[in-house]
């Protein structure tokens, strides 16, 4: 069986890569794309997920609170009533934000002291953060305005103590780059996968593949291994330039992001199949792909927090493996997860992986008879 499947997949290769251009496609364009996609990505944030841990309770501390609550721009998750909460509603993505406002906050303003509160930010996604805190920082502004309006002789009341964790300095490009690894993976994966049998079928070798001692597994097999070796080679590749070039930070563990890597191009292999399987030319194959891939970048979470999106298009996000990839990526490179803490994310894309290879295996068997 093995022999069989390892000729197959030397013959795809050799259709691949015996022409120069499509080496040079192959290799060059996802490396073009990483540099000017990292220079060049921006982000918009809608909301702002807040809690509020008040350890004061006194009505400066209320008025404060009032004016986070009140704002358009926040959301209030949570009321924290222990400091380990804040871990839990960070470390977990329930919260963005928490305002830690300390026990001494009302009596320091009374006494005509500068009071100090801490804004405890998730760097991961630096943009978010950086726009929240300005917007807190507006609010905090017009606190300071109002009481030294209402208090002609005091000194600057309020002073804003911001920490940002995951993300301390808030880089952009530490939130932005490990996400363009987990979309030009799915690109290339899925654009060498879903020309593969399109290709033969146009060209009439298909039929001919069908009739050889090859198993429809056995051609599945073979038919996957390109994209899976291709896509582990450019993630190598990507990865290495992220973290020397970019200096964005690689804090968890080689195996568990390799781990979710291989999981990923599976499922990514796995869809582009099903498409190449159901496409009769290279022109469906393309397009196939092309309607997969658009809405699978957008609904991944790249741009655009999934949380941010309508409950309806939060449930279709489920059936997308990149967002499960950019969750594992984003983890492993700025949280330094493992496998344990990302083991949520693995069984998904593995059973998107699964349920597309088994279809694209019924597909072939179906056109076989």
């Amino acid at each position: 069986m093995w022999h069989r499947i390892m000729a197959l997949v030397i013959k795809e290769f050799l259709a691949l890569l015996r022409d120069r251009r499509e080496r040079v496609v192959i290799i060059i364009p996802p490396l073009i794309q990483l540099v000017v996609f990292s220079y060049a990505a921006t982000f918009d944030l809608s909301h702002v997920k807040l809690a509020i841990y008040d350890q004061d309770h006194g009505p400066e501390a209320q008025a404060l609170v009032a004016r986070f609550t009140g704002s358009p721009n926040f959301q209030l998750v949570a009321q924290v009533r222990d400091s380990r909460e804040v871990a839990q509603l960070i470390d977990g993505e329930q919260a963005l934000m928490v305002l830690d406002i300390p026990q001494d906050f009302s009596r320091k303003l009374l006494a005509d002291r500068e009071a100090e509160v801490q804004l405890i930010l998730d760097g991961r996604n630096s943009n978010t953060a950086l726009i929240a805190l300005n917007y807190a920082r507006g609010i905090v502004d017009d606190f300071n305005q109002d009481w030294l309006r209402d208090h002609a002789h005091a000194p600057m009341p309020l002073h804003l103590v911001t920490r940002a964790w995951f993300n301390a300095n808030l880089e952009s490009r530490w939130f932005i780059v490990p996400g363009i690894v987990g979309l030009l993976m799915m690109v290339v994966v899925m654009m060498v996968t879903s020309l593969s049998v399109a290709r033969e079928r146009e060209q009439g070798t298909f039929d001919q593949l069908l009739v050889t001692p090859l198993r429809p597994v056995e051609i599945l097999i073979g038919k996957a291994m390109p994209g899976l070796l291709i896509g582990l080679f450019e993630a190598t590749l990507i990865v290495i330039i992220a973290v020397f070039w970019f200096g964005v930070p690689l804090r968890g563990p080689l195996l568990t992001l390799y781990a979710g890597l291989l999981v990923f191009l599976l499922s990514a292999s796995g869809v582009g199949l099903m498409i190449s399987s159901l496409a009769t030319t290279l022109q469906q194959a393309l397009l196939g792909a092309f309607l997969f891939l658009v809405p699978g970048v957008i609904l991944s979470g790249f741009a655009t927090p999934i949380a941010n999106m309508p409950t309806a298009v939060q449930y279709i996000t489920l059936l997308d493996p990149l967002r499960y990839f950019m969750v594992v990526l984003r983890g492993v490179f700025l949280e330094g997860a493992g496998f344990a803490l990302l083991w949520d994310q693995f069984w998904p894309m593995a059973l998107i992986g699964i349920a597309c290879l088994a279809g694209a295996g019924w597909l072939f068997r179906h056109r076989t008879a």
